[in-house]
């Protein structure tokens, strides 16, 4: 596939042209992690050091470590290597392979202004070797973009803190900056829309279901300091406010109704729901797979789901929803459910991304 072209404004390529002595600025594309291999011994080494994070699973340290080395690893490591056993590639992990494909075409669109890096917060290519590699090449700024369009705790913030105590124990006189979320950006939403409107027009569908990953509810409440918005009520997260700023649900509600006025949905065409639950503490509704068990009976016989807090297609995209989701909806009286790509390196998200970048204003 050929690289794609962006059309950058005058002023931009006139910085280019005065700038090109200018050691180039470093981005560093985090996305969450993957296994080396879907064998038990690869996935448990992943889902030991990604749930012992604490801003994962957010108890003591102590119970913590009891909950996931004793009792969710040694038997989750099985059940989930079979799961990624499914979706494995000849060129490997799926989320790995969308993610080095991303680095590459963004490369090569900003050209000699960045060196662009990838790096997973769990997993391999590591943060510390990004970091490390920068500090080499004598990188003197570099920009974070976690790839997680809403912010949560358990992703963004654990992404940011993580990738700050790195730069100050590596390379502490890098400046570096953070893109924290971009669910309500132009670039990010007009991308998902022309893939997502691409993929409606070759399919027959009923209705749409929106379905972003899900997060306990004690974490997105975490996030309202004033502690009487988030989850007080049925209307919570209906708009942007101070106290639900950076409420994941209430960011995930904003990206839907920005991608259905794109899309021109009525809202009687389309639902949000949230998926990847574990057992346990409450979790953040309405639940995706109760789409799949209900709306069959209502008459909705043919679905498609988009999955926007998934930049790159993975496990939960390509197993939760293509396969098991779909399963589930034709055994209720479905006919057939279509997982919507996600944006992984197709052109309008690597232009998308590359104009993020360059329209990004640093925090003073």
């Amino acid at each position: 596939m050929e690289t794609p072209s962006l059309s950058l404004s005058s002023e931009v390529e006139q910085r280019q042209r005065k700038n090109t002595a200018v050691k180039p600025k470093g981005l560093l594309l985090i996305n969450l992690g993957t296994p080396e291999s879907p064998d038990p011994k690869s996935v448990g080494a992943y889902l030991r050091e990604f749930l012992m994070d604490p801003w994962v699973i957010d108890i003591p340290k102590p119970l913590r470590w009891i909950l996931v080395q004793l009792l969710i690893v040694p038997k989750r490591s099985r059940d989930s290597s079979k799961l990624y056993q499914k979706v494995w590639t000849e060129e490997g992990s799926p989320l790995l392979v969308h993610t080095l494909n991303l680095e590459k075409k963004v490369q090569a669109l900003l050209g000699v202004r960045y060196r662009v890096k990838a790096a997973m917060r769990y997993g391999k290519p590591n943060l510390r070797s990004a970091i490390e590699s920068f500090k080499r090449e004598g990188t003197q700024e570099v920009l974070v973009v976690p790839l997680y369009p809403q912010y949560s705790l358990a992703a963004t913030e654990s992404s940011i803190q993580k990738t700050s105590e790195l730069f100050r124990e590596h390379f502490p006189d890098c400046k570096v900056d953070f893109i924290t979320e971009f669910f309500n950006r132009s670039e990010y939403l007009d991308a998902t829309a022309e893939i997502t409107q691409h993929h409606l027009k070759q399919h027959r569908w009923d209705k749409v279901l929106f379905s972003f990953h899900g997060l306990p509810e004690r974490q997105v409440k975490k996030t309202d300091a004033t502690g009487e918005h988030c989850l007080k009520g049925p209307h919570c997260c209906d708009q942007i406010v101070t106290a639900n700023r950076n409420c994941y649900r209430a960011q995930s509600y904003a990206t839907v109704r920005e991608l259905a006025q794109r899309l021109q949905l009525a809202p009687e065409q389309y639902d949000v729901g949230f998926q990847s639950r574990l057992k346990g503490a409450p979790w953040i509704r309405p639940f995706s797979d109760e789409f799949y068990r209900n709306w069959p009976q209502q008459g909705v016989k043919r679905l498609a789901v988009v999955c926007p807090s998934f930049v790159a297609d993975c496990l939960e995209t390509l197993e939760e929803v293509r396969m098991r989701g779909k399963e589930e909806f034709i055994e209720n009286g479905g006919e057939d459910l279509v997982l919507i790509p996600s944006l992984n390196s197709e052109e309008a998200w690597v232009k998308g991304l590359s104009q993020l970048v360059l329209n990004y204003q640093p925090k003073t």
